[in-house]
């Protein structure tokens, strides 16, 4: 048996940077390469953004030493002979220009102030490269507004955009998926993709394990505790790092920084018997128009055990058909039936989550009053509220969580409350990749254990590939007019969102999770060249 081998969480060996005493440390630094995508992966916490900002040369390690830090000098010497060493020797002799896309975009107002289309006017690159770059991001519809009246995913795609349109020598990318739906996703990497030189870097941040892999040519693992210490995994291929992450083992150090792996179950295969005997329920055609904005929904039906995943653009009328079946809008037309009919009753995570607004109290205490029967039933403790650690934030205030932490306790009142239907509207954001593959697993072993149901918009690939039983493709013009089809199976319905985003996905038969093919690959061309959009490798 190996010898588990923990990392020492007390020790200042090693200590590249430390904020202040007895503040969060940095134990080593990752060292990218020239030509090629670092990708760093970790869980919230534990030193990404610091670490970008270390290797932007706009800080300086000061080995744990805040109050007597060491000169550039001493610094290089530290480094030895090492990748490291001569990075930093061409940040300081090269003079590189480092340019940073920031974690925080929704903060980006407060520093960046204008006409979005005058600023971009203002880039470094040639006018053809700013044409492609704002119409590839879709930000010709905002290029007369200005920086603080966008929207959430307008800033991120404005700040993807700000950073790739000037000239640098290194490029730091810190999670630029968040806000954005999967087609903006997979664009803004390869726009990413697009500023690799022979002589430059490019390093990314990022929790979407699949947009990850895509992005990436190699892979760091960040580790440690929390708030606490990170420290830095030696650089490995993209599928071997994103596998010793799950795994929570490093093999060339012999070193286990997770108690357990991570790993998203299969779905339970039910006997025939059981599918025969399941409740079945329907919803009609109905159409709604909101402002200049028309949905169509086909009619459909679905099962108990059975989660539903909806696929779609941004815009396209998820949330709103959500909306419309937890009774908060009114279709304006139903067809053969009325929403009065529906013989079910639900339960809806918004996608905004304003508990924190709407309360002000302690966790234990909004728990106790609007799940007070699910926080005392011992099955929903060991499958939702235990994995979820909820416990370890009980004694917060509601104002003192995080996003992700309120996110938690959001999935822990949607399906703490009695329901046919649970409406879980995305569920991974805030979340970094280890919390979401936990809340993944939670709701899929609900579901299935409770055989309930569940409807769930997710624009993460992991979330929305490993939860879907079943999935419903929305097409149409975002924001215009729209069409949800009706539930179809997860191949069919995959190989068609696929289709339309020109992009290929296999599931790893390792991890099971979805790997989206490099542009032109051998599997890109081969899958391409059978229609096989979405490939299931078991």
């Amino acid at each position: 048996m190996l010898d588990r081998k923990r990392p020492r969480i007390d020790s200042d060996e090693d200590t590249i940077h430390r904020f202040g005493p007895n503040s969060f440390k940095l134990q080593s630094l990752p060292v990218p390469k020239p030509g090629q995508i670092l990708g760093l992966v970790g869980n919230n916490g534990i030193g990404k953004s610091a670490t970008l900002k270390l290797l932007s040369g706009k800080a300086k390690p000061n080995f744990g030493r805040f109050n007597n830090p060491p000169d550039w000098k001493e610094i290089l010497a530290y480094c030895g002979d090492s990748e490291l060493r001569k990075y930093f020797i061409r940040i300081l002799l090269d003079n590189l220009e480092a340019i940073c896309k920031p974690q925080y975009v929704d903060h980006l107002s407060k520093f960046v102030r204008g006409n979005v289309g005058q600023l971009f006017s203002l880039a470094d690159k040639a006018i053809d490269m700013k044409q492609k770059v704002v119409a590839d991001l879709e930000l010709i519809q905002v290029m007369d507004r200005n920086v603080e009246d966008l929207s959430g995913g307008e800033l991120q795609r404005f700040a993807i955009a700000s950073a790739a349109l000037q000239n640098a020598d290194i490029y730091l990318f810190d999670e630029p998926s968040s806000y954005l739906d999967v087609k903006q996703r997979l664009k803004a990497a390869q726009i990413i993709r697009s500023l690799v030189r022979p002589n430059n870097y490019v390093i990314v941040v990022e929790h979407d394990l699949s947009v990850l892999d895509y992005l990436s040519d190699f892979i760091c693992c960040l580790y440690g505790k929390p708030g606490k210490y990170g420290a830095v995994t030696l650089p490995f291929s993209v599928r071997e790092g994103i596998n010793i992450f799950l795994a929570g083992y490093v093999p060339t150090e012999n070193l286990w920084f997770r108690h357990k792996p991570l790993r998203v179950a299969e779905t339970p295969q039910e006997s025939t018997k059981e599918i025969e005997t399941c409740a079945r329920y329907k919803y009609p055609t109905m159409t709604m128009t909101c402002g200049n904005f028309r949905l169509r929904v086909v009619e459909g039906e679905f099962t108990d055990s059975q989660i539903i995943v909806m696929l779609g653009e941004n815009g396209t009328g998820k949330s709103t058909f959500l909306q419309m079946l937890a009774g908060f809008f009114k279709p304006d037309s139903v067809e053969g039936s009325d929403m009065e009919s529906l013989n079910f009753s639900v339960s809806y995570k918004p996608q905004r989550i304003g508990i924190k607004l709407a309360f002000e109290c302690s966790v234990k205490i909004l728990l106790h009053a609007k799940i007070p029967d699910s926080i005392k039933d011992d099955e929903f403790l060991s499958n939702v509220y235990e994995p979820l650690s909820i416990q370890r934030l009980m004694d917060k205030e509601l104002g003192d969580l995080s996003a992700g932490e309120m996110q938690m306790v959001a999935i822990t009142l949607c399906l703490g409350k009695p329901a046919d239907v649970y409406l879980l509207d995305e569920p991974s954001t805030y979340l970094d990749s280890e919390h979401c593959i936990v809340a993944s697993n939670v709701i899929k072993k609900f579901i299935h254990d409770r055989k309930k149901t569940a409807l769930v918009v997710d624009h993460d690939f992991m979330m929305s590939t490993y939860l879907a039983d079943r999935v419903i493709v929305y097409e149409g013009k975002p924001s215009i007019d729209c069409v949800a089809n009706s539930p179809q199976s997860v191949l069919t319905g995959m190989n068609l969102f696929l289709s339309h985003l020109d992009i290929t996905l296999r599931r790893d038969r390792t991890n099971l999770l979805p790997r989206i093919n490099k542009h032109e690959s051998i599997e890109d061309l081969e899958q391409m060249a059978a229609g096989s959009y979405y490939y299931m490798d078991n």
